[in-house]
C-alpha cells in the first residue's frame, strides 16, 4: 500500500504527470477491476503514477430515475478490492460530512465535488480523515478562489491537498475551460493542479435531463492541461461508453486510454525540456 499519497504523486523518475482515472460510477466488480488491469499495465509501461477512480454513488442526478450506484458499501468494497490487488491508491467522492469517515476506511484519496467546493462542515470532514483531499473547482468560481477552500482543509491540520479544474459555466448548456486557471490555482493554492478532461467536456441542463459531451476533444483538453503546466490528469475510462450507466457522452474509450497517455507522456518530456 501506498503510505504518502502526495509523495507518490511526485515519483515518476521521468519528472511525468500523475492520472486519476477509471469509471464515472463503480457498476459491478468485473467492469472495475478489468479498467484498473487495463490502467495498471499501461500507466505502469508510461512511468506514470496512478490512482484509480470510480465513485461509489452518484448524488448529483437530474432524473429521479437516473442510475446513482450499486449500494454504498458494495461498491466501496469494489474500491477497497481494487486498491488491494494492484497495490494503487483509490479515490472516491464524497458529498456530505457523515460520509467522509466511511468513504475513508476503503480510499487513499477523498473528492470534493465542484458543486460542494463551498461546503466548509464537508471539507472539515473530510480534511479530519487525514486522507488527501482532491478538491475539484466550482463551476461558478474564480480559480483564485480555491485557495479559500484550501485553507479550510489545512486548518484541520491536514496539508495533504489537490486542486482540480473542470470547466466554468459558458451559459445554461456548456463549458469553456481558461488555462489561466491552472498556474493561478497552483500560485494561490500551493499545491498540485489537475485537469479534469472529462467534466470539462460536459454539456449539461439538457432539455432531456442527460449530460451530453464532447468526447471527441478529450485528447485537445489534455494536450493543452499538460503543455500549460498540469500536474495530474483526470478522466473518466469506461469498456464501452455507449452503454455507461453514468456520464458515458463523455468518457473515453478504455481501449483509447494507452494511445492518449503515450502521447501525452511525450508532451510531458517536451514541456520539461523546454522548463530547463
Amino acid at each position: 500500500m501506498i503510505d504518502n499519497i502526495t509523495e507518490y504523486l511526485k515519483s515518476s523518475a521521468t519528472g511525468n504527470f500523475f492520472l486519476l482515472a477509471g469509471p464515472c460510477v463503480i457498476e459491478g466488480e468485473e467492469m472495475a477491476m478489468d479498467i484498473a488491469a487495463h490502467m495498471v499495465e499501461v500507466t505502469s509501461r508510461l512511468n506514470i503514477p496512478y490512482v484509480f477512480k470510480g465513485s461509489y454513488r452518484k448524488a448529483n442526478r437530474s432524473r429521479i430515475d437516473s442510475f446513482t450506484g450499486i449500494g454504498d458499501e458494495k461498491a466501496l468494497r469494489i474500491l477497497r478490492k481494487v486498491r488491494e490487488t494492484y497495490g494503487i491508491p483509490v479515490v472516491t467522492d464524497i458529498h456530505t460530512a457523515a460520509e467522509a469517515a466511511m468513504a475513508a476506511e476503503y480510499v487513499d484519496i477523498l473528492q470534493i465535488p465542484a458543486f460542494l467546493c463551498r461546503q466548509t462542515d464537508l471539507l472539515l470532514a473530510a480534511a479530519a480523515t487525514g486522507k488527501m483531499v482532491n478538491i475539484k473547482k466550482g463551476q461558478f468560481l474564480a480559480p483564485e478562489s480555491m485557495a479559500f477552500a484550501c485553507d479550510k482543509v489545512r486548518s484541520a491540520g491536514n496539508n495533504h491537498v489537490a486542486v482540480t479544474e473542470r470547466g466554468t459555466f459558458f451559459g445554461y448548456g456548456d463549458l469553456v475551460v481558461d488555462m489561466r486557471g491552472l498556474p493561478v490555482m497552483r500560485d494561490t493554492c500551493g499545491c498540485p493542479v489537475i485537469m479534469d478532461i472529462t467534466h470539462s467536456l460536459q454539456q449539461p441542463n439538457s432539455a432531456s435531463g442527460v449530460t451530453g459531451g464532447k468526447p471527441q476533444l478529450i485528447s485537445t483538453v489534455a494536450k493543452a492541461a499538460i503543455a500549460a503546466g498540469a500536474d495530474g490528469i483526470f478522466m473518466e475510462t469506461h469498456q464501452n461508453p455507449a452503454v455507461a450507466k453514468s456520464d458515458g457522452a463523455n468518457m473515453l474509450p478504455l481501449s483509447q486510454a494507452e494511445s492518449l497517455l503515450e502521447n501525452l507522456t511525450i508532451l510531458r518530456q517536451a514541456v520539461n525540456q523546454m522548463s530547463v
